[in-house]
């Protein structure tokens, strides 16, 4: 039962992501050259719901859907970290002309030639996981 809701949550979050137009490599083409602020009022309202949602998640003690407390952990404080992931992740998404989750959107669309990106992606994590602790973190 848990599955089957992860799975509709995600197709839900799919379809949002189509038809607002986010999982266009149009719109992210557009986006790289600052041509258009509709990716950027995509992320940014994402961010100032995700900001919102997560304040209001540690003060008032919300459970999940299936009952469970929420808890999150405080994240590592720096920059430098967060810097360098944050440009590997945009120069990646800067050349396979979508980030993880529009991969699927775009493979759920009919959109097979993404395979290749979504599965050098998987093969990235991959490695990334063999080198996880021999790189600085």
């Amino acid at each position: 039962m848990r599955s089957i809701s992860y799975v509709l949550v995600g197709v839900f979050f799919g379809i949002v992501l189509f038809k607002s137009e986010a999982a266009s490599w149009f719109r992210i083409y557009e986006m790289f050259q600052f041509d258009s602020f509709h990716m950027y009022g995509i992320m940014g309202s994402a961010l100032v719901l995700g900001m919102l949602f997560t304040q209001w998640v540690k003060k008032s003690g919300t459970k999940s859907f299936f009952g469970e407390k929420i808890s999150i952990v405080p994240k590592e404080k720096g920059y430098i970290h967060y810097a360098i992931g944050g440009i590997l992740f945009g120069l990646g998404w800067a050349l396979a002309g979508a980030c993880p989750g529009p991969m699927y959107v775009l493979v759920g669309a009919g959109y097979w030639p993404i395979l290749i990106v979504l599965l050098s992606a998987v093969f990235g994590a991959f490695c990334y996981g063999l080198l996880r602790r021999k790189l600085p973190h």
